[in-house]
């Protein structure tokens, strides 16, 4: 979104030191700014103002900061009291320039898939800006709204949350129109306490809709259905049960893990083939298309968009090894809804031997060990081999290796038309075991 660097200094209540340059966008990531762009540097582990100068090397015609203008830097500064805090009011002043189809999407699992189906599905009718990879915070929201091109029609942007008010945070900045709420799970609770307190955060998304907005909410996940009592907008409902407006019929996965179904909508039904994998993206779909079709995308686009529908990356990638090897690579992030679901997807796959690596499920309090134990227990019912990478609580039944590459030295025996799942946390970075997989090897 273009600005003057004195319409930043007036939305942000800064003051501009410099010429009143053109400013396209923001960045905080001095090695990833593109040109045009505003440098935002962020105070946090490191001090971002340590970075100007890079970031005008890489093309950036402006910068925030709270230390007045940062020596040996050229371009304009813009001085504020708190650069993430001035961040979020030029989202907010970049949210008055949008239309008003601005969807917020939760919930403890699937938001991001939901976020990239939905975002796939307007995309066929409107100029739809999503936002990236996983920016669901009070830096990526705004960065999103900020870095929106001008002629933006539709707007999606995920909304996680670390405790209570968090999203009520969020909403202030994008005050959406549209909220989905996907699932409530027992997920950081190590942050939350109990798995209340996640409800009660999820559904501060339903509450800051406006009267004449709509709530998306999960028919099969009684806390989330009971949201629609917090909200005075209006309510669709999607889910696998019959009774929610927007469902499906006659779910089948493919050998690709892909899943095809027969849509029901307030707006008419079609048959859908999802391009994204796993059986469990199909409420993710149903959740996309009640938000899309409430919006006028017509039916037939919704099915078109679905298919093409990129997921963000390290998220149900399925790629084969020269080795004939097949690698499911769901090691965006991990925990126990999302876990089992992934062992699901790797059952349902053509092979001789199915091994899951799977590293720690972070942030989930004091059922951590139970939670794991759980899993390796899921996957030997369904045939599966646990190789657990620094995660003692996967049990006896699971093989313990201390690093990837004690993992991937296991893996050695694997051959032609076995199939392997590599699963963790965030924390665990286990995408290295299915590099390693997939490496053409000297």
């Amino acid at each position: 979104m273009q600005f003057k660097a004195s319409q930043v200094a007036v939305a942000v209540s800064g003051r501009l030191v410099g010429d009143d340059v053109d400013i396209d966008g923001a960045g905080i990531d001095s090695r990833t700014v593109a040109a045009g762009q505003l440098f935002v540097p962020i105070v946090a582990a490191r001090d971002g103002h340590e970075f100007v100068s890079s970031a005008q090397a890489s093309g950036a015609t402006a910068y925030l900061s709270s230390e007045g203008s940062v020596p040996g830097a050229s371009i304009p500064a813009i001085t504020v009291t708190d650069t993430a805090a001035a961040l979020a009011d030029l989202g907010g002043a970049a949210r008055d320039r949008l239309p008003d189809r601005v969807v917020g999407v939760t919930g403890s699992v699937g938001k991001t898939s939901t976020k990239d189906l939905l975002a796939g599905a307007l995309a066929t009718t409107f100029r739809t800006t999503a936002s990236e990879k996983s920016f669901n915070n009070e830096l990526g929201l705004p960065l999103t709204l900020v870095n929106a091109p001008d002629d933006t029609e539709a707007v999606v942007v995920e909304m996680g949350a670390r405790g209570v008010g968090h999203i009520d945070l969020l909403c202030s900045i994008a005050r959406p129109t549209v909220g989905i709420v996907t699932r409530v799970e027992g997920v950081h609770l190590e942050l939350f306490g109990d798995i209340e307190s996640v409800a009660r955060a999820k559904g501060e998304l339903v509450e800051s809709l406006p009267v004449d907005g709509l709530a998306v909410l999960n028919a099969d996940d009684e806390r989330v259905a009971a949201m629609a009592e917090r909200t005075d907008a209006g309510v669709l409902t999607f889910g696998l049960t019959s009774s929610a407006d927007v469902s499906a019929s006659g779910v089948v996965v493919d050998d690709e893990l892909r899943a095809s179904f027969r849509l029901h909508t307030p707006w008419g039904d079609a048959d859908i083939a999802l391009g994204a994998r796993g059986e469990h993206q199909v409420p993710n779909a149903l959740a996309a298309v009640a938000a899309a079709g409430w919006l006028g995308v017509p039916v037939e686009r919704m099915a078109q968009g679905l298919i093409v529908a990129a997921l963000s990356g390290l998220r149900m990638e399925l790629a084969t090894s020269a080795a004939g090897v097949v690698v499911l690579n769901d090691a965006y992030n991990a925990n126990p809804t999302s876990m089992a679901a992934a062992l699901r997807s790797l059952a349902a796959l053509d092979a001789g031997r199915r091994v899951a690596v799977l590293g720690t499920m972070g942030e989930l309090g004091a059922g951590s060990a139970a939670a794991h134990a759980s899993i390796a227990e899921q996957a030997r019912d369904l045939g599966i081999e646990v190789i657990a990478v620094d995660a003692p609580d996967y049990g006896e039944s699971a093989r313990h290796v201390p690093d990837v590459d004690a993992a991937v030295a296991d893996l050695a025996d694997l051959r032609s038309g076995d199939a392997v799942l590599v699963k963790a946390s965030r924390v665990a970075a286990l995408e290295r075991v299915a590099a390693a997989l997939l490496s053409p090897g000297p």
